[in-house]
């Protein structure tokens, strides 16, 4: 029903007064179209959420549930950027790379992880760069030595203590002869142990002598394709036998920092030398979100 009014004088002032009002509501909104857009489609796109569990799931919490701030998540944009590119290179199936994709492959991780990455040094390469990793156990370390002394901490020993301890050496032997001359340099070569076929690498077995002095405690970078995840290793023994279908083995601690620690035990990775005459680059797993930036021996 339409409104009228039986007093003339108030009539005048409320038509002037709803006058005033629409000029200035169109003039606020002529002036801040932009930002009233901004947080209406905000505002519906909070609602929508809100009104969607599994997107709201999705999104990245902190730890006290509350939507986490774009800068919380800047440090695995690097481990994602490396993933994507090797996504872009590595065969789906785990076989031996070709010259071409292995040539790739080192810029990549030589750039994404600022390191000297080879396939090959002094002529000298591995049987291949491209295989599937299993679970190996502890290592002796030197005459006494025992799998307990390895775990530093209660964690430790729950973490890694559980795979126990290779019934013989390694393919070198024990890494020190007496542990009154056990370093940390030590520690961290059988922490972060690969055993690779070194027995299948081209010309393995016309340079003997070569290849062993060669290949003993060798860096590696080891880098699961699928998650970027990475350790700089070293080579601590040899195998496995190729009747295990397995191309590489790992240390407990190695398996671990690759993603591989549980379920099978058993997955892809790739495997390329170091290129450290100087021994600049210490062991263990890489941080995605910086890297090698600054060098520090062990």
């Amino acid at each position: 029903m339409k409104f009228t009014s039986h007093h003339p004088p108030y009539e005048y002032l409320r038509k002037k007064w709803i006058a005033r009002h629409r000029q200035a509501s169109e003039s606020f909104l002529d002036s801040h179209s932009d930002t009233i857009k901004h947080l209406t489609l905000g505002g519906l796109g909070g609602l929508l959420m809100l009104s969607n569990p599994a997107a709201m799931a999705s999104l990245p919490q902190n730890t006290n549930g509350l939507l986490a701030d774009r800068s919380a998540n800047r440090d695995q944009e690097p481990q994602l950027r490396t993933v994507k590119h090797l996504q872009e290179s590595v065969p789906t199936e785990v076989r031996k790379l070709t010259i071409e994709e292995e040539k790739e492959i080192e810029e990549i991780l030589s750039q994404q992880y600022n390191l000297p990455v080879k396939a090959e040094i002094d002529g000298i390469k591995l049987n291949r760069s491209y295989g599937l990793i299993g679970g190996e156990q502890h290592l002796y370390r030197y005459p006494g030595d025992t799998v307990f002394k390895h775990a530093d901490t209660t964690s430790d020993w729950a973490m890694y203590g559980g795979s126990g301890i290779a019934p013989g050496l390694g393919a070198w032997g024990y890494f020190v002869p007496s542990e009154a001359q056990f370093s940390n340099k030590d520690k961290l070569r059988e922490r972060y142990y690969i055993a690779v076929q070194t027995f299948l690498a081209p010309g393995f077995a016309e340079n003997v002598g070569k290849y062993r002095d060669f290949f003993k405690f060798r860096k590696m970078l080891l880098v699961n394709p699928k998650t970027g995840q990475a350790v700089v290793t070293v080579v601590g023994d040899a195998g496995p036998a190729e009747w295990t279908g397995k191309h590489l083995g790992g240390s407990p601690e190695v398996m671990h920092f690759v993603g591989y620690a549980k379920g099978p035990r058993k997955g892809p990775v790739l495997y390329f030398f170091i290129d450290d005459p100087k021994d600049e680059v210490p062991l263990g797993p890489i941080d995605p979100a910086q890297g090698y930036a600054n060098l520090v021996k062990i």
